[in-house]
């Protein structure tokens, strides 16, 4: 059994990176990419604070890398096997090494402007320079690891911001000059220029663009200088160790194991792990209560249809079962709030939520208080989720039964029922021990597609009724384009479905004896 499950998690290894490729390279190849959060997000802070979430993207994903780069960049945050020195943790936030910056394009237009920044940057430049400066008594200045870190850590990420927006300017430029030569060629489809052909050639001194190039390029290469210079002091500031150092070392400074690093949510501001910890359980929730209930139902409506072939109860509990298997969720879901919830009409039910406003000050069970009946936390929460658990089941009724029919009276034929039969076992006992006993196994099966069905239709109940579960965080997640909280949802949603095969596998040979993995 060990040697089969061991098999069985390694092939869901090749299984998971093919799942999470294809979706990251969909999210690549889409409109804006990777970066297309920025679309939305920018919108929402000031040019700071999106200039800010753009070096954070470029950081973790490397825009100007090909596609399986950036997965495979992707791949390793995510995977707990990691490579390298090991990240630091400040509170929830993971503190690492900076990667390195791009070069400029055609630096060597531009040999002297390092050396000749412009008055801001020198102005940067000169201030970072004082802020390590001793103190004019000449004593040694007091050394805290964790301002230092701060101040390092800010100042790189200005210093970035302005190399990366003087970069920009000057591709512009560029790119302009290109097509007033004539050189369209040297342009991708979304006028991008291709840098390697200028780069190779002199500088166009003569060209009537030129001091608007020289003008960009200085900028571009006295920048790029200056966040060289506090990216090393940021380095160095890391390396000392300001912070608790995350996971668990296996090869010093090589290897070492970790927590999944799933990033932050550009739409939210926090961390991908938060989100999923506080909306999974209530997916779960309405799951784990509505599984029993198709089960408790649907199993033996069909195993009483599969007993009683032919007769009233067979044709009305199959005819109902298709009919509500017939109803759109989306339908049912609009008019459970427009009769029962609405106070207009019936009200017998919330609207929206899992909980009342004042859950938090109720008592955990019903109780009699001095105001009067407390209906409790428990029953405020499952009197809230009545109608989503209903939208959730009635649609699994259908499947789970005729598939329990089908396979009872596939058996109800086998020789062992009619040896059964003729011995005179009661008929009671051939259902339940014999024909029901060996219909287990397309029951399981069917648990296997009921169970991912049930979390993708939970998407739509959760969005009808605003659940904040996963359906709802997912559906924002692909509104606003934040593409770390699409790709966390994405893997752990492979993730259980995977577990619920092997699941299957074990109900399995719990079943049927016969079914053995040794």
């Amino acid at each position: 059994m060990l040697t089969y499950i061991a098999r069985r998690l390694l092939l869901m290894i090749p299984t998971l990176l093919g799942i999470t490729l294809l979706v990251f390279t969909l999210i690549a190849l889409s409109p804006g990419g990777i970066g297309a959060g920025l679309l939305v997000s920018g919108g929402q802070m000031d040019a700071k604070g999106a200039a800010f979430l753009e070096a954070y993207i470029e950081d973790r994903y490397g825009l100007d890398d090909p596609v399986p780069m950036q997965y495979v960049r992707w791949l390793g945050r995510i995977c707990p096997l990691k490579f390298g020195q090991r990240d630091q943790w400040d509170h929830s936030e993971r503190v690492r090494r900076p990667r390195a910056l791009r070069t400029p394009p055609c630096a060597d237009w531009f040999a002297g402007a390092a050396a000749a920044p412009t008055s801001d940057s020198a102005a940067a430049a000169s201030t970072a320079a004082g802020a390590s400066a001793p103190p004019p008594g000449g004593g040694a200045a007091p050394s805290n690891p964790i301002a230092d870190y701060r101040v390092a850590s800010r100042r790189y990420a200005a210093e970035r911001v302005s190399y990366s927006a003087a970069r920009r300017e000057f591709l512009r430029a560029l790119a302009d000059h290109a097509k007033a030569i004539g050189r369209k060629d040297l342009l991708s489809p979304k006028a991008i220029v291709h840098t390697s052909e200028f780069a190779a050639a002199p500088p166009p001194r003569d060209a009537v663009d030129w001091p608007r190039l020289d003008s960009a390029g200085a900028k571009m290469v006295s920048t790029y200088a200056i966040a060289m210079q506090s990216r090393s002091r940021l380095i160095a500031a890391i390396d000392a160790e300001p912070f608790p150092l995350a996971g668990v070392p296996l090869l010093p400074d090589l290897m070492w194991i970790g927590a999944p690093d799933l990033g932050n949510s550009f739409s939210k501001n926090r961390p991908v792990i938060d989100l999923l910890i506080s909306a999974l359980p209530v997916t779960l929730l309405i799951n784990l209560v509505a599984f029993p209930i198709i089960y408790l139902i649907a199993v033996p409506t069909g195993m009483l249809a599969a007993a009683r072939r032919g007769s009233w109860f067979d044709v009305l509990s199959g005819a109902t079962f298709v009919g509500l298997w017939s109803v759109p969720v989306v339908w049912a879901g609009v008019l459970a709030i427009g009769y029962l919830a609405n106070k207009q009409y019936l009200g017998w039910f919330p609207v929206s939520g899992l909980h009342d406003t004042h859950a938090s000050d109720m008592a955990f069970l019903p109780s009699f208080g001095t105001t009067g009946w407390d209906r409790g936390w428990l029953l405020d929460t499952i009197w809230h989720i009545c109608l989503p658990v209903t939208c959730l089941v009635y649609a699994g009724f259908a499947v789970l039964s005729k598939q329990t029919r089908a396979a009872m009276l596939e058996n109800f034929n086998a020789d062992y029922v009619r040896t059964a039969k003729a011995k005179g076992v009661p008929r009671r006992d051939v259902v339940l021990r014999h024909v029901f006993r060996n219909s287990l196994l397309p029951i399981i099966t069917m648990f296997v597609s009921i169970f991912p069905a049930a979390l993708a239709g939970s998407v739509v109940v959760e969005r009808i009724f605003s659940v904040p579960g996963m359906g709802s965080l997912m559906i924002e997640a692909i509104e606003l384009r934040d593409r770390e909280l699409i790709l966390a949802n994405t893997t752990m949603i492979a993730c259980i479905n995977l577990l619920a095969l092997l699941l299957a596998d074990f109900l399995y040979a719990a079943a049927d004896p016969r079914v053995t993995y040794e």
